[in-house]
């Protein structure tokens, strides 16, 4: 079968059209484009496993009514992109087969609507299992994951950092007893002796993210405190300290785990900034971290 010609399996209403005669279809409902990333994460999971849902077609005729030669996408137009990205890469040839769906019986709009708006999304913690098995026992790292299966890097090391939290909590988060932002704030840790503990301490009226992550960094610095943002991370990880990041922090925040190298450092620079003022003729100058008055 050569890459011009058409072939058709009619039992089961599969085609195979050239790239180079799909077109998008003005029937399609999704109007607003899809990304550029979100092309090119089609793309790569394309060619690594293929295509596992065909996009769905109808003949385009011309101004006679008759076929033309050209297929309209009703359902798949990312798909296509991420196609003709491949081709533009070299990956593929522009007149390679695609395997499509040829659907000429159902309303297009309708069989558009149904793929965009009839999904469900899968459920985070089943995520994180699925891709903690591509990293644990396929090697695969955060990028290579979210190249492969539409989603950023971001997401994946969230999805990830869900593997510190205590399984008899992320129990409880399936069945629908802990919402996602309080399973997020557990990750700060992995100690699940002590997540467990906060979670049962905690008052139910008051287990919101924010209770669970005061909890949790009790003696510890946020990285937002004015005492953190005076020394600075890199100072502070030069002295030998730790940052316990949140990566379910918008902000890219977190902790410093040391309290007490946070208050000596800013100590220290306190007394370097005093020292410089003194020089300027000053007769006495005291540093002090806060006002007692």
């Amino acid at each position: 079968m050569s890459n011009r010609t058409l072939a058709a399996d009619a039992k089961a209403n599969i085609v195979f059209v050239p790239l180079d005669k799909l077109k998008k279809s003005p029937k399609n409902v999704r109007k607003i484009p899809h990304t550029k990333a979100e092309i090119a994460a089609l793309a790569a999971s394309i060619g690594a496993i293929g295509m596992l849902q065909y996009p769905v077609v109808e003949p385009e005729t011309g101004p006679n009514g008759k076929p033309n030669g050209f297929y309209l996408v009703n359902a798949g137009e990312g798909r296509r992109l991420a196609q003709l990205l491949r081709a533009k890469r070299k990956e593929i040839k522009s007149g390679e087969l695609i395997r499509c769906v040829l659907d000429t019986e159902h309303n297009a709009t309708e069989i558009s609507l149904a793929e965009n708006a009839v999904r469900t999304e899968m459920h985070p913690a089943d995520q994180y299992e699925a891709f903690a098995k591509l990293h644990d026992e396929h090697g695969m790292n955060a990028e290579d994951i979210a190249a492969r299966f539409g989603v950023t890097a971001a997401v994946v090391r969230q999805r990830l950092k869900l593997g510190a939290v205590s399984p008899r909590l992320m129990a409880l988060y399936r069945k629908g007893e802990m919402n996602l932002e309080q399973l997020c704030a557990f990750a700060i840790t992995e100690d699940h002796e002590r997540q467990e503990r906060v979670w049962s301490e905690l008052p139910r009226f008051n287990r919101s993210r924010e209770a669970i992550l005061r909890a949790l960094s009790e003696g510890q610095v946020r990285s937002d405190d004015r005492r953190a943002l005076f020394v600075g991370a890199k100072a502070y990880e030069q002295a030998g300290g730790t940052i316990i990041r949140d990566l379910f922090d918008a902000r890219g925040g977190g902790f410093f785990a040391d309290a007490e190298l946070v208050n000596r450092l800013a100590r220290e620079r306190l007394q370097r900034e005093a020292d410089k003022i003194a020089k300027e003729g000053w007769r006495w100058v005291v540093a002090e971290p806060e006002l007692d008055r």
